[in-house]
């Protein structure tokens, strides 16, 4: 007996009706316009990579999320479960191709096994984007500013990006001879805004015990603002060094360049993974900061150090996609739209399709995206669905086409938000109706 096969998705995983799929696609269209503005290049790198490659240096809970498995040729591979990593393999392997510094934004989906809750999936697209081949406060100070365009460019409305320096963390560690727990320290001190101050302290004393705990929990609390805190962090890591050089440095490349109010320097951002080594930060949205970062990264001056000999440092951050859709739904900042689709051409006669996709076609090279219809059903079955698809306008055809289509007519456009038709046009006059006027109804006696 045949046996149908029930139809659905692995947890953590999903399909993407088309108008959730627009919504994606537009948002990247406009977080892509940012990053090319900016010179950044795309790359794009294999969705299996071997083992030691992704897990060279992810370490921690991280390594345990990894889809990991033997392929059928017997040879240990994974998911890749960030697009970081897999740059640093791809920069050591083509070293000799690409100019430096490096800037670079990569688009794609990764994968984590991790337990899923809104906005975080096992499968979701990160918009990676680094800056490799230059140490020095400007090439921070350029990531943080593509931050903050592209996430205006998103629509992301007010958010914070939280920032703060590893290196002088680790200073800091070495007062309370505690560096050697660093990667403890830091995984716990990654978890403040999710488990409170006391989860974090529990944690650490049962490291480092209470008084090195407490002072630790005290050092990742904000002083005040950026100078008072930078200051205070200063003292408690022994005073004047590069790292708090740094941040000082970039403090004024934030302020020279005019867009300051949206840093904020936050002792508590430590980032999980271990490969970061200088500046990381975090994004959240002030109206829904239990979403989490939206953004976020760090510099990794060691990280190509896997796979190569020669020293090259790197800055990069990484848009959470689905996270930040998530936020924009539901703050209500996305439109959703079922096509792309402005102008629908109503079927009269089934036998004239080829008549209706030359006229869809001299839309189509006015910029006026145009679906055909292909069957000559009754024109109000045809205006519903052309509604039901969120088309605007229907084109209600009347006419042939001169030999060449240079004037195809006349037809009649119908206003389907308004449920009225207008009196017959060229398409010439149609093609300029349109572009002069995109939502207003379109009148009776428009000729």
């Amino acid at each position: 007996m045949f046996h149908l096969i029930e139809p659905r998705v692995l947890k953590g995983f999903r399909d993407f009706l088309p108008a959730a799929e627009i919504e994606r696609r537009d948002l990247i269209a406009r977080v892509e316009a940012v990053f090319r503005g900016f010179g950044f290049v795309p790359i794009d790198t294999p969705a299996l990579e071997y083992a030691e490659i992704l897990l060279g240096k992810g370490g921690g809970e991280t390594e345990k999320q990894v889809y990991r498995f033997n392929d059928s040729g017997g040879r240990d591979v994974a998911l890749r479960f960030d697009l970081t990593v897999p740059f640093a393999r791809f920069v050591a392997e083509h070293r000799s191709l690409l100019p430096m510094p490096f800037k670079r934004y990569h688009i794609a989906r990764v994968w984590r096994g991790e337990n899923t809750q809104r906005g975080r999936y096992r499968e979701f697209t990160q918009c990676d984007f680094d800056c490799i081949g230059s140490n020095c406060a400007a090439a921070d100070a350029e990531i943080l500013l593509i931050m903050k365009e592209a996430l205006d460019a998103a629509g992301a409305g007010p958010f914070t990006i939280r920032l703060n320096h590893r290196g002088l963390f680790t200073r800091f560690l070495q007062t309370l001879d505690a560096a050697g727990r660093s990667v403890e320290v830091l995984r716990a001190v990654d978890k403040l805004s999710r488990i409170g101050r006391d989860g974090v302290l529990e944690l650490l004393a049962g490291e480092l015990g209470d008084k090195r705990a407490e002072r630790i929990v005290s050092y990742v609390e904000t002083k005040g603002g950026w100078d008072e805190t930078l200051d205070a962090m200063t003292e408690a890591a022994g005073g004047d060094n590069p790292d708090a050089l740094r941040l000082r440095e970039l403090r004024g490349f934030l302020r020279d360049t005019g867009v300051q109010d949206v840093f904020t320097l936050d002792p508590a951002i430590t980032r999980g993974l271990d490969y970061y080594t200088g500046i990381v930060f975090e994004t959240l949205l002030d109206g829904l900061p239990g979403i989490g970062s939206v953004c976020s990264g760090g510099r990794y001056d060691d990280l190509c150090g896997l796979y190569s000999r020669e020293a090259l440092s790197g800055v990069g951050s990484s848009i959470g996609l689905d996270r930040l859709i998530a936020a924009l739904e539901a703050s209500g900042g996305m439109a959703k739209r079922e096509t792309y689709a402005e102008l629908a051409v109503v079927c009269v006669d089934e036998g004239k399709g080829g008549l209706y996709q030359r006229i869809a076609r001299i839309f189509r090279a006015e910029g006026i995206a145009t679906e055909v219809f292909f069957e000559a059903k009754k024109h109000g079955s045809q205006f519903a669905l052309a509604e039901k698809k969120g088309i605007r306008w229907a084109l209600v055809p009347s006419g042939g086409c001169a030999d060449g289509g240079g004037d195809c007519g006349p037809v009649v456009l119908r206003d389907l938000a308004a449920r009225r038709n207008g009196v017959e046009l060229s398409v010439k006059e149609a093609i300029a109706f349109l572009k002069s006027v995109k939502d207003a109804p379109l009148s009776e006696d428009r000729a």
